[in-house]
């Protein structure tokens, strides 16, 4: 039986929007992903400063509102592995899941700060990365420091199904139909969106992913 193929998108999901959805499909089909797991972020190191961070609960239900009938699996797994910075959960998610395949999934405007990431070498040597194109950022994800280190490390967007099979470091630019939404506009429009994601007997509980 062949290894599942998994993309795994980490972020604040705050909230998470139609953006995410969509990235997350087109990279289903461009990666020949068997699931995309979102882990909803407890807090990111980042954007530690910033005051307008919802409950992790709420995020988690945006996200799992935001996934439904799709093969994108929503999980607070940082929280259970007790992980704060992706360099640590990577190393502990594949541990924990040694017959699963992992590529890691991030959006240009990631790239472009990538090098701010604790032990990003580290992270790009553990799993290969695919980078989505994102409204804006593509001139600051090429010219991104980290991109000084990993551009002899680009695959050709022609061989994304065949990522199982790349020598580490490895990554690969791909790029989608963009999808403008924006969880900082979505916010400054609906400063009080939390409220409608408050934990009620109704929500589902949250995907343990396994």
């Amino acid at each position: 039986m062949a290894a599942t193929r998994i993309g795994v998108l980490g972020g604040s999901f705050n909230p998470a929007h139609s953006g995410h959805r969509a990235i997350s499909l087109a990279a289903l089909d461009a990666l020949g992903l068997d699931e995309v797991w979102w882990l909803v972020s407890p807090g990111n190191p980042l954007k530690a400063a910033r005051g307008d961070m919802a409950p992790l609960a709420a995020r988690l239900a945006s996200a799992r509102v935001m996934a439904r009938h799709t093969p994108i699996r929503v999980s607070d797994l940082e929280v259970r592995l007790g992980t704060r910075y992706t360099v640590d959960t990577i190393a502990k998610l594949t541990r924990r899941y040694p017959k699963k395949h992992f590529i890691w999934l991030m959006g240009a405007d990631n790239l472009a700060q990538f090098d701010q990431w604790r032990g990003w070498r580290r992270i790009a040597r553990e799993v290969p990365i695919a980078v989505i194109a994102r409204p804006g950022y593509e001139h600051d994800a090429r010219a991104a420091p980290a991109m000084g280190w990993l551009r002899r490390s680009i695959r050709p967007a022609r061989q994304a199904k065949r990522w199982t099979k790349w020598r580490l470091p490895a990554l690969v630019l791909l790029r989608f139909r963009l999808d403008p939404t924006s969880a900082t506009r979505l916010r400054a429009a609906d400063p009080a969106w939390q409220l409608r994601f408050a934990e009620s007997p109704g929500n589902p509980p949250t995907l343990n992913v396994s």
